[in-house]
C-alpha cells in the first residue's frame, strides 16, 4: 500500500513537472531548423550568412529599397539567428565598420557646403534644431508612452545619419534592434516620399550609384589609414562611441579644408555596413521580433508626424529665402542623405543648400544626441521614481 501511494505520489509529481520538462526542452532545441542549424559545422553558418547576406542586399537594391547594403545582412542575421546559429562577429571586424561610417560621414563634409552654410548659417541652424526638437519630442514621447523601453526611442527618432545613430546608440545602452527598426522605418518613408514628390514634379529618376568607381589610391589609402586608425584610437582612449566619433571629427576638419582627400567606394562601405547588419540581426531574438512588430503601427505613425512637421517647415523656408518647394523639401527631410542627394542632384534642386542643411543636422545630432539623450533619461528616471510607491 506505501509502495502505491509513493508509486502514485511520483507519478502525479512527474506529470505536474512534465509541462516544465516540455518548455525546457523546447526551448533547448526548439524547431527542427534550429536543431538543424545548430548542428552544422561553424564555417557553414558563416557561409550561409554571407549568403544570404548578400542575396539580400542584391535584392533590396534591385527594389530600390534605401540602406539595402545594411538592412539585407541585418535580415539575414535575424533568419539565422532566431533559426538557432549562434554566431557573433569578431569584435576588430565591427570596430573598423564603425570608424568606415564616421569616415563616410566626412566624406561629405566639402567646401562647397561650408561655403552655402556661412551664406544662410542662422536659418539653417534654426532649421536643424527645429528638427530636432520635433523628433526628439516624439522619441521623448514614446518613452514616456513606454511604447520602447529606456532612451531607445530617442535614438531611433533621431533624424539623421541612421547607420551612426544604430553605432551610438549601443554605446549608450539602447537596445540597438529596435534603433535600426525606427531609423530605416524612417529613412524608407522619407526616401518613399521625396520621389513621389519628385514624381509629382516631373523629375526624372535618379541614377544608380556606381559601385565599382575609379579608384584614387592617396583617397582610398587616406580613408583607410582614417578608418582602421581612428576607430582603434577611439577604443582605446576609451571615448563613448569613439570608433565613430574620431574619424568624423578628424575626417570632416581636414577634408572640408581641403587637406585630405578620401574617397570609399561604394562596395567597400557595402562591407562595412553590412557587418553592422549583420551584428544587429544576430542578436535579435523571437520575443524581440514579438515587440517589433507590435510597436511598429506607432512607429510609423511617429514617422509619419515627423515628415509632416518637416514638410510644414519646409514652406516657411521656402517662403523666406525664395527657394524652390522641392529644394526646400529635400533640405528639411528627416534622415536619408544619400538617397535625398540623389534625388536632388537629378532634379536639378539647390544641391549646395541641401546638402548643407543635410549635413549640419547630422554633424549636429552626432555630437548633440549623447548629452541630449542622457538630459532625457534622467528626466524619464525621475518620472519613474516619483511614481514608485
Amino acid at each position: 500500500m506505501i509502495a502505491q501511494r509513493g508509486t502514485a505520489r511520483e507519478a502525479a509529481m512527474t506529470a505536474a513537472a512534465l509541462p516544465d520538462r516540455v518548455a525546457a526542452a523546447t526551448q533547448h532545441t526548439g524547431t527542427g531548423m534550429e536543431l538543424g542549424i545548430a548542428r552544422l559545422p561553424r564555417w557553414s553558418r558563416w557561409t550561409l550568412l554571407v549568403a544570404l547576406a548578400a542575396l539580400f542586399s542584391l535584392g533590396f537594391r534591385a527594389a530600390g529599397i534605401p540602406g539595402a547594403s545594411l538592412m539585407g545582412p541585418m535580415l539575414a542575421g535575424i533568419l539565422v539567428s532566431v533559426a538557432g546559429a549562434t554566431l557573433r562577429l569578431p569584435r576588430p571586424l565591427y570596430v573598423g565598420a564603425q570608424g568606415m561610417v564616421g569616415t563616410l560621414i566626412a566624406t561629405i563634409v566639402t567646401p562647397a557646403i561650408l561655403h552655402s552654410f556661412m551664406d544662410d548659417w542662422p536659418l539653417i541652424l534654426l532649421a536643424v534644431f527645429a528638427t530636432l526638437a520635433a523628433s526628439s519630442v516624439l522619441g521623448w514621447l514614446m518613452s514616456f508612452w513606454r511604447v520602447l523601453p529606456g532612451t531607445t526611442a530617442i535614438w531611433g527618432s533621431a533624424p539623421g545619419g541612421a547607420s551612426a545613430m544604430v553605432v551610438m546608440a549601443e554605446a549608450f545602452g539602447a537596445d540597438v534592434r529596435m534603433v535600426a527598426l525606427m531609423q530605416y522605418t524612417r529613412v524608407a518613408c522619407v526616401v518613399a516620399s521625396a520621389a513621389l514628390i519628385a514624381h509629382w514634379l516631373a523629375v526624372a529618376p535618379p541614377p544608380p550609384a556606381p559601385w565599382f568607381p575609379a579608384i584614387e589610391p592617396l583617397g582610398l589609402a587616406n580613408a583607410l589609414v582614417l578608418t582602421l586608425g581612428g576607430a582603434w584610437l577611439g577604443r582605446i582612449v576609451r571615448i563613448p562611441a569613439g570608433p565613430i566619433l574620431l574619424p568624423l571629427l578628424v575626417g570632416s576638419v581636414l577634408h572640408s579644408a581641403g587637406l585630405l582627400e578620401l574617397q570609399l567606394p561604394q562596395w567597400l562601405t557595402a562591407v562595412g555596413f553590412g557587418a553592422i547588419g549583420c551584428q544587429i540581426g544576430l542578436g535579435f531574438t523571437r520575443p524581440a521580433l514579438a515587440q517589433a512588430a507590435r510597436v511598429m503601427p506607432k512607429i510609423l505613425l511617429s514617422v509619419v508626424v515627423l515628415i509632416a512637421l518637416c514638410a510644414a517647415m519646409s514652406l516657411g523656408l521656402a517662403k523666406v529665402l525664395g527657394l524652390d518647394p522641392l529644394t526646400a523639401y529635400l533640405a528639411m527631410s528627416p534622415g536619408g542623405i544619400d538617397s535625398v542627394a540623389v534625388i536632388g542632384a537629378a532634379s536639378g534642386a539647390d544641391m549646395s543648400f541641401v546638402m548643407a542643411l543635410q549635413t549640419m543636422r547630422m554633424l549636429v545630432v552626432v555630437l548633440v544626441g549623447p548629452p541630449l539623450s542622457r538630459a532625457l533619461a534622467r528626466g524619464l528616471d525621475r518620472r519613474d521614481r516619483a511614481a514608485a510607491p
